[in-house]
């Protein structure tokens, strides 16, 4: 659908708020906090960015983009952008949601990874739930939203953390993940590293899978030197399909006429999830559990590739 970029301010350094909205005023499909739209950013390119306002606004959606120096276009595209240009978007998708009747959120946020957990802190304080967000940036000046960290119902629950300003505290990610139980949840959004890190402070801790949650904005670049060609077979028709050594699965089935719905094409979003009914996928995703990579029946074709010779898909 087409919106209008109603508002376009200077979140922090580096990172500007667009506030989107239907151009004729009529309201927005509605969402869910930790939901994220793909925005078509033009040349081809599609972006996903969460959604960073109220989960009651029907009125506007905001996000929140970062400057990246290493990016691959879509976030110079979108700083390029003025109030009054028109875009178009995806309705909101939650890949990312908070789970209902949680005891206790923890919340924490690397960055630009603030745009979600703010929206989930919100929701959290609007409906007076147990929660907590720690806020890591690089500098005061790197810092998005501090306004609405400082309002009334998230500032007694938020704390904010930079690195440039050490002796005011870092985050003590052993300390403030000590105490799992039943009920609690964690949730984490923010650069690869950030989330890893926090990934492995919740698994000595002893959080268990089912009760962590991370939404990674990029994939890693792998090494493909070794990558090798092999078959796909698809279940509903016997079809096989050669997958080239610098093929994508995905590639290789739309050289075939055969769709499968792609968004961020690095293994981040989950929009191409299919069932893998035999063989044994080679997962490169950053969307996948270790426990769901583990059991090897699905995957994530736009970037994994396969380590048997035949993978038999659903489709």
């Amino acid at each position: 659908m087409k919106v209008l970029i109603k508002k376009k301010l200077d979140a922090a350094l580096d990172i500007c708020a667009f506030e989107l909205a239907e151009p004729h005023g009529q309201p927005l499909p509605a969402f869910s906090a930790g939901a994220h739209i793909d925005v078509h950013v033009g040349d081809g390119l599609v972006r996903q960015y969460s959604l960073c306002n109220h989960p009651e606004e029907r009125d506007r959606y905001l996000i929140g983009v970062l400057k990246d120096p290493a990016s691959r276009g879509g976030s110079v595209a979108m700083h390029a952008l003025k109030e009054g240009d028109m875009l178009e978007i995806s309705e909101p998708r939650n890949h990312f949601p908070l789970q209902a009747g949680a005891t206790h959120s923890v919340l924490l946020a690397g960055g630009i990874g603030i745009t979600p957990i703010l929206c989930m802190a919100e929701r959290l304080a609007h409906i007076g739930a147990s929660f907590e967000l720690h806020y890591c940036t690089r500098s005061p000046e790197r810092t998005a939203f501090q306004d609405r960290l400082a309002a009334t119902g998230l500032a007694a629950c938020a704390r904010v953390y930079h690195d440039s300003v050490p002796d005011q505290g870092k985050l003590d990610l052993a300390a403030v993940l000590a105490q799992p139980a039943a009920g609690k949840h964690l949730y984490v959004c923010g650069p690869a590293g950030f989330i890893d890190a926090v990934l492995a402070a919740a698994k000595t801790a002893g959080w268990a899978d089912d009760q962590v949650h991370r939404e990674y904005f990029g994939n890693v670049i792998q090494a493909t030197d070794a990558d090798g060609a092999f078959q796909v077979k698809l279940a509903s028709t016997g079809q096989s399909i050669a997958v080239a050594a610098d093929q994508s699965i995905v590639e290789a089935l739309e050289a075939a006429g055969i769709d499968v719905p792609v968004s961020c094409e690095q293994g981040v979003c989950g929009t191409c999830l299919t069932r893998v009914l035999e063989g044994e996928p080679d997962h490169r995703d950053m969307y996948l559990t270790d426990d769901e990579r583990a059991a090897n029946d699905q995957m994530l074709p736009c970037c994994s590739r396969s380590k048997s010779a035949v993978l038999v898909l659903d489709l």
